[in-house]
């Protein structure tokens, strides 16, 4: 594996609290996102009897690894968590994005969250006394909508959908498959056709993951992104799984790959240089990689192991949240859909921690999980 090379820019914008302006009736978009997916929780909570994320609520890998931090990093990229050389344990939940349990037929978008443990500095407040480190990653560069108040929007009409309907939604799904299949075909892609159920039913493993919001990064401004880099995750890149009959599909492929190989992937980061082709309160917008290409900061490895069992289940599904605001002050989240987020998952990890027997905590170490 070669080693990497530091090809950031040299002098990234410095971030400024004016390039962070609040929606008009944001307090009310927070508080009714808040409540929406609370009534999500409740709608699984009360068919499954057991209390489940209001979304990504299906988890199909739970793999710990580490995270090598590169030396050698220029300054503009030793920041944070990246801030000097080292190893940290990390924990990666793979998930698809609906609040309900369904079947993997109905193919939506994959999500990777990354929680790293160990890590050291300045925390946000409500976060004294922690060590983690979380980034929430998609397989998609952009976030569907520009701003929080248009996410509630498309949440209020999805809400009333969850658990109803199955069957419909494989059929809408297998529809939807056809149509991006066509667009792709035309040399385009439609996040809100994948979203839906469009997503081609293709290996979770081979996918790169993009925080599409952006974070501080130490003085900076900044989006990451995971992409597997070993042979034999990318040997999975776009490569077809067979749903049929299989409702958990993508959790056995993966379950099925950590029994006889590990894996590996690059963390990258992307630095913002312009506020105007790199803004901050439209997430809708592509940073463009041939102004500030991501540059890899780490490393993580995977061992061959038991990628997901009921037992790493009820440790990390019910015992751990993933939040984006589990974080350094040098990584604060920043924009309107990462502010309305954070009461969000607050209410999430409070909401599993009532029903479930399993109370959630932040983690000082893996020693102790399962497998």
């Amino acid at each position: 594996m070669t080693d990497p090379i530091f090809n950031a820019p040299a002098d990234p914008l410095r971030y400024e609290p004016s390039f962070e302006a609040l929606e008009e009736d944001e307090a009310e978009t927070t508080r009714e996102t808040r409540d929406t997916l609370h009534k999500i929780s409740e709608t699984v909570q009360r068919d499954e009897g057991h209390a489940y994320r209001s979304v990504h609520a299906k988890s199909h890998g739970l793999i710990v690894g580490n995270m090598e931090v590169f030396s050698g990093l220029p300054p503009v990229l030793a920041q944070g968590a990246f801030a000097k050389p080292g190893h940290y344990p990390v924990v990666m939940r793979l998930s698809t994005t609906p609040g309900d349990l369904l079947d993997d037929n109905v193919s939506t978008p994959r999500g990777m969250a990354l929680k790293i443990v160990g890590v050291e500095g300045e925390r946000l407040p409500g976060t004294e006394g922690q060590v983690t480190q979380d980034f929430l990653m998609i397989n998609g560069a952009v976030f569907s909508v520009a701003q929080a108040s248009k996410f509630l929007k498309s949440l209020k009409l999805l809400a009333p959908t969850t658990d109803k309907a199955p069957r419909l939604k494989k059929a809408l799904s297998a529809a939807l498959r056809g149509l991006e299949a066509v667009i792709e075909k035309a040399g385009g892609e439609s996040g809100t056709v994948k979203a839906l159920g469009g997503h081609p039913e293709t290996n979770i493993l081979g996918e790169t993951f993009f925080t599409q919001v952006p974070v501080l990064y130490g003085p900076y401004m900044a989006k990451l992104s995971l992409a597997p880099i070993s042979p034999e995750l990318t040997a999975l890149t776009n490569a077809p799984v067979d749903m049929k009959n299989r409702p958990n599909a993508l959790r056995d492929t993966v379950v099925e790959h950590f029994a006889q190989h590990g894996g590996t992937w690059e963390l990258r980061v992307q630095l913002c240089i312009n506020i105007e082709t790199m803004p901050i309160e439209d997430s809708s917008v592509e940073w463009p990689q041939a102004l500030s290409p991501f540059v890899a900061v780490a490393r993580i490895t995977a061992a061959p192991q038991v990628a997901w069992s009921e037992a790493r289940a009820t440790a990390i599904d019910d015992g751990m949240a993933f939040s984006p605001w589990h974080a350094l002050a040098a990584h604060r989240p920043i924009g309107s859909i990462m502010r309305v987020r954070k009461a969000a998952y607050d209410m999430a990890a409070g909401f599993r921690s009532q029903h479930n027997l399993t109370q959630v905590r932040e983690p000082a170490s893996l020693d102790s999980l399962p497998g």
